[in-house]
């Protein structure tokens, strides 16, 4: 109280200073930033994400599919071929500490460059304990299923970006698909990220692009024991004629010829791609 406020005045003025406050909306108090009520948009604003990965979210909408497969912080999630750890580097905070990120990488088979991609992604891991400690790395199954990943209960998600392709092009998207099936708890999701072919092509010129038709990962997916939840144009890009000389490879990220056509390529931008979320069925 003021000194020089005799105690008669005070009552009057606290309750009516009282009486304005409680006038006030809500809006006018301090609330909790995007950050503190949104664990994922927090995961992909986060310092731990590098630059250059940030600057590949226009053409890769990562809040937004990640939204559109429904994914909770509490989750068991299974990265299929985390690669370099674009999608780690958002999926590892966003599930830390209620939640775990499993990673299925492909086995190196004697292979240099899947060897380097792999020690690279560990020691991405290793370098950063506080986000990245409570990864548990494994073996993306190619003939039978997971052997060094079982989470408790069952996954709540699988989710693979971009390797379908690669999948066809081996021989065994079958039998990854009934992998997926089987680590999955009953109701758990699959969302699957994947270049669009024009429906139709032949399966050696999918081999060749690296674009899968939408109706032919939906057969297959099916085939595995899934049902289909729901699709997204989120990742769509209509300025992708899919027609490029080297496949989806002429695009950015990768720019497989170069110089040649470069800024053509830049100005498409990243492949046209479909998002599609499943769900193993309750029964």
């Amino acid at each position: 109280m003021n000194p020089h406020m005799h105690a008669s005045s005070a009552g009057p003025m606290r309750r009516r200073l009282l009486a304005g406050l409680s006038l006030l909306p809500l809006a006018s108090f301090a609330q909790p930033g995007p950050a503190a009520t949104d664990p994922l948009r927090a995961a992909v604003d986060g310092p731990q994400r590098s630059t250059a990965n940030r600057a590949r979210d226009a053409a890769r909408h990562p809040y937004e599919t990640l939204e559109f497969f429904g994914l909770r912080p509490d989750w068991q999630v299974i990265e299929i071929v985390p690669g370099g750890g674009w999608y780690t580097e958002i999926l590892a905070p966003f599930l830390n500490p209620r939640g775990r990120l499993y990673a299925a990488n492909e086995a190196p088979n004697g292979t240099p460059g899947r060897q380097r991609g792999l020690d690279a992604y560990r020691a991405k891991l290793a370098a950063d304990p506080a986000t990245y400690g409570r990864v548990k790395l494994g073996t993306l199954p190619t003939e039978a299923g997971f052997t060094d990943i079982r989470p408790p209960g069952g996954a709540d998600a699988v989710l693979t970006f971009r390797n379908i392709h690669n999948w066809i092009s081996a021989g065994h998207l079958d039998e990854t698909l009934r992998a997926f099936f089987d680590v999955l708890k009953p109701g758990g999701v699959l969302g699957v990220e994947e270049h669009r072919a024009v429906p139709g092509i032949p399966l050696a010129q999918v081999i060749a692009s690296g674009y899968v038709p939408q109706d032919f990962v939906i057969d297959r997916t099916r085939a595995a024991g899934f049902t289909l939840d729901g699709t997204s144009e989120v990742n769509a890009n209509p300025r992708d004629t899919k027609d490029h000389a080297r496949g989806v490879w002429s695009l950015p990220p990768t720019l497989r010829g170069g110089e040649t056509d470069r800024a053509k390529y830049l100005a498409i931008g990243e492949s046209d791609r479909m998002t599609l979320r499943f769900i193993k069925p309750a029964r």
